[in-house]
């Protein structure tokens, strides 16, 4: 039996309910919290008119929480009716580390006529000055629940690290996940996608196929005996038919990763960079580093890593601003025009990246130079670089969906793929665009032609480059043809707005009849 509560004063009311789960525990379901909030309802002459519910989202933020997104969203603009919100606790509402910004959602509520009930809270509003001590106890508590669980769940990496096992991440080219017992008895090869079921099953990396093996050696004697750049070293491999992970083209970058990563020689480093709490990226000191030399059986000898590194340490050089100006005129002598593809060619130059971040676009750098170009090529490398992130990410899509227990088929439309026989799809990237003041705008031009069910718009971060979040649009809501979105939007199309795209998975997933039967 629930026990009484001191808010039994209040009379009949319209609420609405929200329930939030992350993954920490079992009696935060969101059966339990619902039922519990039911109750609370009954005994206090309260009537639910409406639920908004997030399940497996953390409470560290707003971010990827489309119901509490939506809750806020119908209450601000006047959608629903109601005079109070019942939530189970002050950890439900959010594990903000910020308080004010729990307090700033609670203040746009009630300033609509909305309050918040936390049901299974001590505290009432029957009792003003007992409430706010209550609520701020109970926020901070909540917050600071986050950063125990934080402390602890980082502490528990370094240990496993420390113990030579692999944490998070693929493997890597010419290396694979080595699923093992807690005897250390391996178990088999983890492919990608793969995670482990069993709690006290551990990960390692092991050597790869000999093939791959040989490719990671070969691409350290170019670089450490024939000289050849990354780049260089990226374009022979493609122009054989040399495939990096997953049947992609080898990059620059890959390159460099191969180059610079200490896993090739056995090493195990963790906490380079952290993302605690959802706050921020931070690159962390050397000293703050977790290493474990020897976890892992190398594949290319301490020496070809040891010169690889002495090569790459010697051509970073940090250049002035005058200098980067000077060396680019030299180039445009040199060449006759300039564009981000010359620029990143030019082996003696720094990349077109590096003038982006230093002065804020190519156009900018071009007149300081004194260049006007007719045409800045850049733009045609980036369409080739979208075009492939695209088909990369469709490839995913395609995947995920057959592991669900779906299938996909061909539209007539072209761009339009069939799901399920059941609804169609399209994807868009949307280019990152940097305004005048610096600001990105991302634009969304959906097909008019013909509307698929479902269409996901995919930003690309602000050198377009990897996708950073998604926005899922269903027909339904009849989206405009053509969006711009900024860092920050509105209420109304944050709803559509993920981290991931596991909802959309969790949307086409099969169920078999005897997974039916056995729930």
């Amino acid at each position: 039996m629930v026990p009484s509560s001191p808010q039994e004063s209040i009379k009949r009311v319209l609420a609405a309910e929200y329930v939030r789960m992350s993954t920490e525990h079992q009696k935060y379901s969101l059966d339990n919290q619902s039922e519990y909030i039911k109750e609370y309802s009954l005994r206090n002459n309260i009537t639910i008119i409406h639920t908004y519910n997030d399940a497996g989202k953390s409470g560290l933020n707003i971010s990827g929480r489309p119901g509490l997104k939506a809750l806020l969203d119908d209450v601000i603009n006047k959608k629903i009716t109601i005079s109070a919100i019942l939530v189970y606790d002050v950890s439900r509402f959010g594990r903000f580390q910020d308080a004010d910004e729990a307090g700033h959602y609670s203040h746009l509520l009630r300033k609509n006529g909305v309050k918040i009930i936390y049901c299974a809270e001590p505290f009432s509003e029957e009792h003003p000055e007992m409430f706010m001590l209550g609520l701020s106890f109970s926020r901070h508590g909540a917050a600071s629940y986050s950063r125990n669980l934080s402390e602890k769940v980082f502490l528990g990496q370094v240990n496993l690290i420390k113990k030579g096992y692999h944490q998070g991440g693929i493997a890597g080219y010419g290396l694979r996940r080595l699923l093992i017992d807690e005897h250390h008895v391996p178990k088999g090869i983890l492919e990608f996608g793969q995670r482990k079921s069993i709690q006290t099953d551990r990960i390692i990396l092991s050597p790869g196929p000999l093939e791959e093996i040989n490719i990671v050696n070969k691409i350290f004697d170019m670089f450490n005996l024939e000289g050849k750049p990354e780049i260089v070293i990226a374009t022979e491999l493609n122009r054989t038919n040399v495939f990096a992970e997953n049947g992609n083209k080898w990059t620059r970058g890959k390159i460099h990763q191969i180059l610079t990563n200490e896993k090739y020689i056995g090493n195990s480093i963790y906490n380079k960079t952290s993302f605690k709490l959802k706050q921020r990226h931070v690159n962390n000191p050397e000293d703050e580093w977790v290493r474990f030399n020897g976890a892992y059986e190398p594949i290319i000898s301490i020496d070809k890593f040891d010169l690889a590194q002495e090569i790459i340490a010697s051509r970073m050089v940090i250049f002035t601003d005058d200098e980067l100006l000077e060396k680019l005129s030299i180039l445009l002598i040199k060449r006759g025009r300039l564009s981000g593809i010359i620029i990143d060619e030019e082996e003696l130059l720094p990349s077109s990246s590096t003038y982006r971040s230093r002065f804020g676009s190519l156009l900018r750098v071009y007149s300081l130079i004194g260049y006007n170009p007719r045409q800045d090529y850049t733009y045609l490398e980036t369409n080739k670089v979208l075009k492939g992130v695209h088909s990369s990410v469709i490839e995913t899509i395609i995947e995920n969906i057959y592991k669900s227990n779906g299938w996909v088929s061909d539209s007539p439309t072209e761009g339009i793929l069939n799901i399920n026989d059941e609804f169609t799809l399209s994807v868009n990237l949307a280019r990152c665009q940097r305004l005048s003041g610096n600001s990105l705008r991302w634009k969304i031009r959906f097909n008019h032609l013909s509307v698929p069910d479902i269409s996901i718009a995919i930003r690309m971060d602000s050198l377009n480059k990897s996708p950073i979040d998604y926005y899922i649009f269903p027909s339904i809501d009849e989206v405009y043809n053509h969006l711009s979105l900024k860092e920050k939007n509105t209420f109304g199309l944050e709803l559509y707005n993920f981290n991931t795209l596991n909802p959309f998975y969790h949307l086409v997933r099969r169920t078999t009849f005897i997974e039916k039967i056995k729930r």
